[in-house]
């Protein structure tokens, strides 16, 4: 008897199929993927046998034997809390925020049954995921871990009762090239130590090659086609597998044709960041330290590192939308105000695209509402009817259907809602994005026309890109010059090309041979 099987599995919210007649098993110690675009119906097959969605599942998945669809909702909360572990897409959402990293993990190790865990226990279960400073982690709140960090802790958080079956909603999309794979090796020796069964949803199929041992491809709710990963993702049946295996960048692609770049437009000097220690300790924790950076007109610059090196607290002490200890900042050479002194003319000139679309989205706002938000804050002179018809025109040039005005960010893929944080960063004309690993939680298909979008935006806007991003091989396709940091650090700045061919210091090194 397999330990979870999947027979004839639906799901549907109203009149919607999302999920259509999907069959699969998972023995223990195996691992099977799910892969395929946005919106396929990767996580409600995940999720909806364990009523976790809004979706109404029918046919039949039973673990260790007991059928869950149709179950008293009770029995279903029951072996949802002692045998299974969740790993979920989006970690700042999953995680509760008035609570320490430390509660939540003695939450969760609770669920098995076991004692309370020791302080020494929880450190080494976070410091086993590959958390750094570990005991200093269990005494931070979640807003302030990077995001491979938070990732990390909810691993550790959901294995921590030693579950039958984990399930893994994209559990490396947050993580640099060499975290991704020392998280899966993680994952590996997890379930082959403790038989424990890993029913994994990615878009990296590199990983996914390397990792499952079985893929289910599915399109549109249904499964395209399915077997052993290695085939699967080596010689894909269908053109829809085809595509998606072609659609992964590469660092050997062809190098890329990027625009010209004009004048200096943003230098960054001596910029050092800290924050104090949290808990009872005293002191502080140097987060960047001395870090210098610049930035042309029409120029996309990469900041690439792993998980925590410090580049998105670079990036918001720059854009002053974060805390910044010491460090200038210009503007076409002229210095940028203090974050407390800036005005709207200076917010406008740079705008921020976050990392997770769905958490950056107001979920109570229309779509029409969010990108005319900052209209109203940094373009007080548009009247209403201006700012309704600035709305339809950035819908447009996102690609988007002017009848999204009227969804609601949970009516919204990941992709579409990506796209919406970019319309409304451009609803203010900026001269600069800060794009916060704007693609990694997304499919490599949907990844990919992000991308597209991004390059045609800069083209015709003459856009400088701030690009920070854990994957090498995204800031090939679309940066000039990259600049690695580790440690709080930039180690490593140079051209694109020449930093992947001759890398220099051992952590861009070390990068380069994770890709």
């Amino acid at each position: 008897m397999s330990l979870y099987a999947v027979n004839g599995l639906s799901a549907r919210i109203g009149d919607k199929v999302i999920v259509d007649d999907v069959s699969f098993t998972v023995e223990a110690g195996q691992c099977v993927a799910l892969v395929g675009a946005s919106g396929s119906g990767k996580s409600q097959t995940c999720l909806a046998p364990f009523g976790l969605s809004p979706a109404i599942p029918s046919g039949s998945a039973r673990l260790d034997g007991v059928e869950l669809i149709g179950a008293d909702p009770d029995v279903v909360r029951t072996i949802r809390g002692r045998d299974v572990g969740f790993v979920f897409q989006h970690p700042l959402t999953a995680l509760t925020p008035h609570l320490t990293i430390g509660a939540q993990l003695a939450e969760s190790w609770a669920r098995g049954g076991a004692a309370a865990p020791s302080r020494a226990d929880m450190i080494a279960a976070l410091g086993r995921v590959g958390l750094d400073a570990p005991e200093d982690r269990l005494d931070q709140f979640p807003h302030r871990l990077s995001g491979g960090q938070r990732q990390r802790a909810l691993i550790a958080m959901a294995v921590a009762h030693r579950p039958k079956l984990l399930i893994a909603d994209e559990p490396t999309s947050a993580l640099d090239a060499s975290l991704r794979a020392e998280i899966m090796a993680l994952l590996d020796t997890l379930r082959r130590e403790q038989g424990m069964a890993l029913l994994l949803v990615s878009h990296d199929l590199a990983a996914v090659a390397d990792h499952a041992d079985t893929v289910v491809m599915l399109r549109d709710g249904r499964v395209a086609e399915s077997g052993p990963a290695v085939d699967i993702l080596a010689t894909p049946r269908s053109d829809y597998g085809r595509a998606l295996v072609a659609a992964t960048p590469k660092l050997s692609d062809p190098p890329p044709d990027l625009p010209e770049t004009g004048a200096p437009l943003l230098a960054a000097t001596a910029i050092d960041v800290s924050f104090a220690r949290p808990g009872w300790r005293k002191g502080r924790v140097q987060a960047v330290s001395d870090a210098n950076l610049s930035i042309a007109e029409g120029e996309a610059l990469a900041l690439v590192g792993g998980s925590g090196s410090g580049k998105s607290t670079l990036a918001r002490a720059i854009a002053r939308i974060g805390p910044i200890d010491a460090g200038s900042v210009t503007w076409r050479s002229e210095p940028l105000p203090e974050r407390k002194r800036m005005t709207a003319s200076h917010r406008r000139l740079i705008q921020p695209v976050f990392q997770d679309p769905v958490a950056s989205l107001d979920p109570q706002w229309r779509v029409s509402h969010i990108i005319a938000e900052p209209l109203k804050h940094l373009r007080p002179d548009l009247a209403e009817w201006g700012r309704a018809g600035t709305v339809k025109q950035l819908l447009q040039e996102v690609d988007l259907p002017a009848d999204f005005a009227d969804r609601f960010p949970r009516e919204l893929s990941g992709g579409q809602a990506q796209r919406v944080a970019i319309a409304r960063a451009l609803a203010v004309e900026p001269e600069m994005l800060l794009l916060d690993e704007a693609t990694s939680a997304l499919d490599v298909l949907v990844a990919g026309r992000v991308l597209d979008l991004l390059e045609k935006l800069q083209n015709e806007r003459d856009l400088a890109l701030l690009f920070i991003t854990h994957d090498l091989a995204v800031a090939r396709r679309l940066c000039h010059r990259i600049a690695v940091m580790d440690a709080g650090a930039i180690v490593e700045e140079g051209p694109a090309q020449q930093i992947i061919a001759a890398p220099a210091h051992p952590v861009t090194q070390k990068l380069v041979a994770a890709s």
